[in-house]
């Protein structure tokens, strides 16, 4: 009992006629090529069906998976109500997945379903698959994705994997999911050149079945190209850790702005050089090994801080042999902590609270391990994985518009009465100084359109 196949699938609603209406002969191709998974997944004649879908419910630091016996859907949204659906879920094999990952200490499960309709990531890959198989005899598991970094996606589908062969079961895997949505002009995002990059690269890597250079894809760069299915693609890759992958390319479309790739995958022999998420850290670990020997004091004494407080719970006192400007200036700092990749963690100060900078540092770095309020404490088990950035702060001055900034050399401070919201320069992902201000004006909790007065300030970043 195993993963029999999986499918790399798009979900774009015009696909189905009632909902196209016509228009959907303009992807003809996606259409045949999805007939062709249909007929497979018949002939695979699966005990149940993994669906993975980023229009599931979704959250910032948890996976969830669909609770309950089953769960019904319709494209009434898409003004095509008649068209309806109704799912059995496969509930041993979702308790024995959840099971895996809470043993696994891995954030995911069936807490917080805010609706329990099937979403449409989820009905357009049945509106072809229940063409060629009975949904009533066929079970389903559906999962959605979250903000968790590539690395959980991955290691969620090895416990998929697991699961399924507790469980006994003959599965086929559906990662469902469009390419990007900035690929035209006319698209439902207008056009950067990241889009047309991220479907070449991503078409080419599960064209080979190259599945570990899935976790190879930035944050950023993904956001700017405004992907949609890629974590669906990583857990899905997860689950065929360790073998050999017969990979198809079926099709490719990007006519409507947005990219519909479809593949199918077929599990082959025992590979240990296919462990790809060990290799991915094995790197990343020799990399941060590397980086530590050539880290600064700003960023050893800020790593020493938040590795003693997370092991410990103990504050580490200053240390004597630090550059003097350490000891005797006082500013504000911030540290930022990322981890493969992705930010684990962000806290720091405006202006100096502590008697010296390395007071500052040192405190900081325990905020941003432990009281991030937008990420659970980072454990023992993560901290050869984390990479450190210390930003130090120069004094901020008034400016009276937006001219006056670069979202490379300066940060921005937005205020509001008592609110106040701040944004370090040269970000990932932020590339305008419009978006720089907006973000900091959400961090403040300042409604658009208010008010409102602006400080800019330069850093000196220690990595």
């Amino acid at each position: 009992m195993s993963v029999k196949a999986a499918f790399m699938v798009p979900h774009p609603p015009m696909i189905v006629p009632e909902i196209g209406r016509g228009g959907e002969a303009q992807i003809a191709e996606t259409t045949e090529a999805y007939e062709q998974v249909a007929r497979e997944i018949g002939r695979l004649d699966p005990e149940t069906m993994i669906i993975i879908s980023p229009h599931s419910v979704m959250y910032t630091d948890y996976i969830h998976i669909s609770p309950g016996k089953g769960a019904d859907g319709s494209f009434s949204q898409f003004g095509a109500g008649k068209v309806k659906f109704h799912v059995n879920y496969d509930t041993e094999l979702v308790r024995e997945i959840c099971d895996l990952a809470e043993a696994e200490d891995l954030s995911a499960g069936t807490l917080g379903e805010r609706d329990k309709r099937l979403d449409h990531g989820t009905m357009v890959p049945l509106w072809f698959i229940s063409r060629t198989i009975d949904l009533n005899k066929c079970k389903v598991v559906r999962i959605g994705l979250s903000g968790l970094p590539l690395t959980d996606h991955y290691r969620l589908g090895m416990i998929i994997r697991e699961a399924v062969e507790r469980c006994g079961r003959d599965i086929v895997v559906v990662a469902s999911g469009d390419l990007s949505h900035k690929l035209q002009e006319y698209g439902p995002y207008g056009f950067a050149e990241e889009g047309p990059a991220y479907d070449e690269r991503v078409m080419d890597v599960c064209g080979r079945g190259a599945f570990g250079e899935l976790l190879d894809f930035s944050e950023s760069f993904c956001e700017q190209a405004a992907e949609c299915g890629h974590r669906a693609f990583v857990v899905m890759a997860g689950a065929f850790d360790g073998q050999d992958v017969e990979s198809t390319v079926l099709s490719h479309q990007d006519v409507t702005g947005v990219g519909y790739g479809i593949c199918t995958f077929y599990p082959g022999k025992v590979n240990e050089n296919r462990h790809f998420l060990d290799e991915y850290l094995r790197k990343k670990e020799e990399a941060a090994e590397l980086k530590r020997q050539l880290e600064d004091p700003y960023v050893r004494l800020a790593r020493s801080s938040l590795e003693k407080y997370v092991l410990r719970k103990e504050h580490i006192p200053v240390p004597d042999d630090l550059p003097k400007e350490m000891l005797e200036t006082r500013a504000g700092a911030f540290v930022s902590i990322h981890k493969d990749g992705a930010l684990r963690g962000c806290i720091g100060t405006i202006g100096p609270t502590a008697d010296c900078l390395a007071e500052e540092i040192i405190e900081n770095a325990i905020s941003a391990s432990t009281r991030d309020p937008r990420f659970p404490p980072i454990s023992p088990e993560e901290l050869d994985r984390l990479e450190i950035n210390v930003d130090v702060l120069g004094e901020p001055e008034d400016i009276s518009s937006a001219d006056e900034l670069d979202v490379k050399r300066y940060g921005v401070i937005v205020r509001s009465g008592s609110r106040r919201g701040l944004l370090l320069p040269d970000l990932d992902g932020v590339d305008t100084v419009e978006k720089q201000i907006d973000i900091a004006r959400q961090k403040a909790g300042i409604p658009p359109g208010g008010k409102i007065k602006l400080q800019r300030f330069e850093v000196i970043r220690h990595t």
